[in-house]
């Protein structure tokens, strides 16, 4: 498992309890401190990394819970269940508000932790919705710099063939 995804499952960990509690955000905090603490590699990036997306699922929780509902609107949020519902906050956190996790990285780490933590149907409920805003974004013109440049790369190499 690579030090990232292992990151990933710990802010989702991390955000699941807080959920599952119903706590604030001083709670939050104390889950992350423990968690990165006794699950996190010894490695101050990871640390940096999981601080980074918990606090920022937490900081844009109304906006990702938001594009949720208008993706799923068959499913209130409340009736999510809380692995599939962190999943894919710390999913939509990633694809829409995180500059430097490439769009299909998000989602393609969304889904592996989905099916890893979730139930059966996870991974396809994760996968229809977020790229349901993925493609909604990318037929409004929004696109992440990192994307650009990714694609960039691939056209590159495309030619270089």
């Amino acid at each position: 498992m690579s030090s990232r995804h292992l990151s990933r499952s710990i802010a989702m960990q991390t955000l699941f309890e807080w959920d599952f509690k119903k706590s604030d955000s001083k709670e939050l905090d104390e889950i992350l401190q423990r968690n990165i603490k006794e699950f996190a590699p010894k490695n101050p990036e990871s640390h940096e990394f999981i601080e980074e997306t918990v606090k920022g699922v937490y900081e844009h929780l109304l906006e990702i819970d938001n594009l949720i509902q208008k993706h799923a609107p068959e499913w209130p949020i409340d009736q999510i269940n809380t692995i599939d519902k962190n999943v894919l906050r710390l999913g939509v956190y990633e694809l829409v508000f995180s500059e430097n996790i490439p769009s299909k990285v998000a989602i393609n780490e969304a889904i592996e932790l989905a099916k890893t933590f979730g139930s059966e149907s996870s991974g396809k409920f994760v996968n229809g919705v977020l790229g349901a805003i993925y493609k909604e974004r990318e037929e409004k013109g929004i696109i992440k710099k990192i994307d650009e440049q990714e694609a960039k790369k691939t056209e590159e190499s495309k030619n270089k063939e």
